[in-house]
């Protein structure tokens, strides 16, 4: 990993690769984002990108290719069956994990339905660290349910822990006892959890974890979508693997689990999907969803373009160089804001910098979604669109009353290799600025609220005229043109 000095400053985050494409950004007048937030009903998801400056929604399926990844698309092999693109990216995943079977998707949530659909019976348990939106919706979906067993310290928003990730082996093992290991459906490690912060976890863990699970008969299933931010993690934070290469940690991983999944979306710079199954009896059992839902066993709903890109993406990921650029960024990122006073999820994890909302905007009930309301108001006072993580994104319970997420933040995403440093400063001050008036911002209220995942395509409205009080305080101090 390269590590620039300087000769009379302090060392700032450096981008580890030059830009060769551009795409123009577009500031809207605040006057103008506050009709468009009313449009897209006060949810994120629903603006026009067009519209936004700078989005960190998310860093599914906006990361920039490289030019070597751009320059492999040239050369895919169009067929609906037997693509040889296919069997390149395929033994290119065998070569990395380890693993022969693939069954491939047109992205991660692809994964989860199918593994879902295979494992999931009404009344079954998935024990997962934590869960992800959509891994959860497929499970209930199907009438089972989802045990979070990750360490009390993990859901510490303020904290040194390196890997806040991490499984507590105690509940793993009370979990199995009290539900009989025959009604686990498959134990599901996220590597690292998207909904804590991107936080990751251990190696160290995983292997206690997975070596439990199989004790008992367990099928183990990775989710590797973020898994190039975590091994990063385990790289720098985990003493017994500092001396082991990105691509040994991997196979090290890889070694420990019956399925692996990720959304290349994330994992690999593209888009797409798959399902990397060791044995072939139960990928055998598998391959008839990917037919009856993706499309055929060889591309599976995937542009083979995409695929050839791929496997440029996937060699790319074992670069530490390529793969320290977002932690590094998040890491700074956090200090700033942090030293500026604003609450931040600590340490800095992978996919993005997380503000703690619920300690920001305190005076707001999480039944009026507070994390929700401040995405809102950093969309209003800098056109940077953020992700709401919290109470907004779980799903009711039963009986209709809210379902209290365990954290209340604010997504900043860093999609890979997108942002410059000068623009990470920018998202620092205005979201300083947000906090100094904090006070303003008000809460949140559905005036259509989907069933099933609905932060999505939810529409809200404000609960009072806060958002144009916020925008009257900051066109005072920054005029009507920003």
């Amino acid at each position: 990993m390269a590590e620039i000095k300087f000769y009379n400053r302090a060392p700032v985050p450096m981008e580890m690769h030059k830009v060769k494409i551009v795409q123009k950004l577009n500031l809207l007048p605040v006057k103008e984002r506050l009709a468009k937030l009313k449009e897209a009903g006060f949810n994120t998801f629903m603006l026009h990108n067009g519209d936004i400056f700078m989005d960190m929604l998310t860093d599914s399926g906006v990361n920039a290719m490289s030019d070597n990844m751009q320059s492999a698309m040239l050369r895919a092999d169009d067929a609906y069956a037997g693509s040889e693109t296919f069997y390149r990216m395929r033994d290119k995943l065998e070569e990395i994990f380890g693993i022969k079977y693939l069954l491939p998707t047109h992205q991660g949530r692809a994964c989860e339905h199918i593994i879902a659909q295979h494992f999931v019976k009404p009344g079954s348990c998935v024990i997962m660290n934590y869960h992800f939106t959509t891994s959860k919706a497929h499970v209930t979906r199907l009438g089972g349910r989802v045990e979070e067993l990750v360490k009390d310290e993990g859901l510490v928003v303020k904290s040194t822990l390196p890997f806040k990730g991490n499984i507590d082996l105690d509940k793993m093992k009370a979990c199995i006892e009290k539900e009989g290991a025959e009604n686990i459906a498959y134990v599901r490690l996220e590597a690292g959890t998207n909904l804590i912060g991107g936080q990751p976890i251990s190696y160290a863990n995983m292997k206690e974890a997975t070596e439990l699970a199989k004790s008992k008969g367990i099928i183990t299933v990775l989710d590797a979508s973020l898994l190039q931010d975590n091994l990063y993690f385990i790289k720098t934070r985990e003493e017994s693997m500092k001396d082991k290469s990105i691509a040994e940690i991997t196979r090290m991983i890889a070694d420990l689990f019956d399925i692996v999944y990720f959304s290349a979306r994330k994992f690999g710079f593209g888009r797409g999907g798959g399902i990397l199954v060791r044995d072939e009896k139960l990928f055998h059992e598998m391959e008839d969803y990917i037919t009856m839902f993706e499309g055929f066993l060889t591309y599976g709903g995937m542009s083979v373009k995409e695929m050839e890109a791929l496997i440029i993406g996937f060699e790319e990921t074992m670069d530490l160089d390529i793969i320290s650029q977002g932690p590094q960024f998040i890491a700074h990122c956090v200090k700033e804001l942090s030293e500026l006073g604003v609450p931040m999820v600590t340490p800095g994890g992978g996919l993005g910098a997380h503000i703690d909302a619920r300690d920001v905007v305190s005076h707001i009930p999480a039944e009026e979604y507070p994390a929700g309301s401040l995405v809102a108001a950093l969309y209003l006072c800098g056109g940077i669109r953020g992700m709401e993580r919290g109470t907004l994104s779980e799903e009711r319970n039963p009986d209709g009353t809210e379902h209290i997420a365990s954290v209340e933040m604010v997504r900043l995403a860093f999609p890979r290799r997108v942002f410059t440093l000068s623009q990470t400063e920018y998202v620092i001050d205005r979201v300083k600025w947000l906090y100094d008036h904090r006070e303003l911002v008000g809460g949140l209220r559905f005036v259509h609220e989907p069933k099933t995942l609905r932060f999505f395509t939810g529409k809200l409205e404000p609960v009072s005229d806060w958002p144009e009080k916020l925008m009257e305080a900051y066109i005072k101090d920054f005029g009507e043109d920003q």
